[in-house]
């Protein structure tokens, strides 16, 4: 039988070490801060920590200038190229793109079928990020962008270390992850002399070729990781939704029927199963905290998934339970997205996305969650190993 809650081993460790030694945890060539305070104090220094050390293992598929592994002054200056077309307002805009494609989906599926809902809607909520930021004629080629970034994202998905030998030995796995950069790069650079030029682009690619703010790679790298985070990270997910939605008794039918229980869920789904796992940093300078030193160049690492999951956060964290959101949690106990200065940009589309695609699924007739094991993996997306399994009604 499938369980209620899915449970990710190496992180309930970190649980499990939080409580036995505190909010600093050394463990290996990483110092771990843990537990709401950890994170309100990270949120409250950026100056105490680096960015771009500590997430160098993602410049192979993100580039040397996303905002991912950017600091400081360069950080906000192209923030700000990216921000204005992921406000509110734009992202109202973006709806019908997502629904249409949650209905090409869906209705796709034939009665009795049995999919993999995971992998179904990873490919429309690649299609539709693709469109509504970067514009239609980009979406086209969805398929490509799929196939091509699969083979970066499977590299970067390996220990840092592990990557880092590969691209020293110059391993087949290395040259064939650099051979589909260069056919990402073709597509993403030729749509950005078209933007220059004029022609149609997307609200968020406009945006970045406006001006002479930004070089053409400071776009590429914003362009690459917004398609490859954006469809990562929200397609897991969906995924966790979804399960959430069949596996709870009562919460696909009490969704159908009420927007904020099913706001709920989206919050709940993101509490239990985070798309990061864990995140990063790097120390900047020496500091104290919680009676610790952490020395200058300490890798760092904080999780949203053991906050998530401390009762004294969460009261009986491991209930799934789209009730408790009627009171917001402060920004340090709820991270899903990160936080501070770094917060993810792309949250709001990513919830809106969530939310849309859910209801789109809900309109139909309630499918079978089959019996299945979930393993969760990915500490920077966190995803079902295997896909969810269900089987279409009629």
């Amino acid at each position: 039988m499938t369980p209620e809650v899915v449970r990710y081993r190496q992180a309930d460790l970190l649980i499990g070490l939080y409580r036995r030694f505190g909010p600093v945890v050394r463990l290996g060539p990483y110092t771990y801060l843990l537990g709401p305070e950890a994170n309100r104090f990270l949120f409250a220094h950026p100056e105490l920590f680096e960015v771009e050390r500590a997430f160098q293992s993602l410049v192979p598929v993100d580039g040397p200038t996303s905002l991912i592994v950017s600091d400081g002054e360069d950080h906000q200056r192209r923030r700000r190229f990216v921000q204005p077309a992921l406000a509110h307002r734009q992202i109202a805009g973006y709806v019908p793109v997502m629904r249409a494609n949650a209905e090409a989906a869906v209705d796709s599926w034939r009665a009795g079928e049995v999919v993999d809902a995971y992998q179904e809607f990873r490919r429309a909520i690649r299609r539709s990020t693709i469109h509504a930021l970067f514009g239609e004629e980009l979406a086209k080629e969805s398929d490509f962008f799929g196939a091509h970034l699969q083979v970066l994202i499977n590299l970067i998905d390996r220990n840092p270390a592990v990557v880092t030998l590969l691209r020293t030995l110059r391993a087949p796995a290395w040259h064939n992850a650099m051979r589909a950069r260069r056919a990402v790069d073709a597509k993403v650079y030729q749509a950005i002399e078209a933007a220059r030029q004029g022609g149609e682009a997307g609200a968020v690619l406009a945006s970045l070729v406006r001006g002479d703010g930004l070089s053409d790679l400071e776009v590429r790298d914003q362009v690459v990781t917004l398609i490859a985070a954006g469809y990562e990270t929200t397609s897991g997910a969906m995924a966790w939704a979804v399960f959430n939605l069949l596996r709870h008794n009562g919460a696909w039918e009490r969704a159908q029927k009420d927007d904020e229980y099913l706001a709920g869920v989206v919050n709940e789904t993101l509490r239990l199963y985070p798309p990061a796992v864990v995140s990063a940093r790097v120390a900047a300078q020496p500091f104290e905290f919680a009676g610790k030193k952490i020395g200058q160049g300490t890798f760092l690492m904080y999780s949203p998934y053991v906050t998530h999951r401390l009762a004294e956060v969460f009261p009986d964290p491991l209930r799934f339970d789209p009730g408790r959101w009627e009171a917001k949690p402060a920004p340090h106990e709820f991270l899903p997205f990160g936080g501070g200065p770094h917060r993810c940009v792309g949250a709001g589309l990513a919830t809106t996305e969530l939310t849309v695609m859910l209801k789109v699924l809900l309109e139909k007739e309630k499918p079978e969650l089959l019996p299945q094991r979930l393993t969760p993996t990915g500490l920077a997306a966190m995803r079902p190993r295997n896909g969810l399994r269900i089987r279409v009604a009629g």
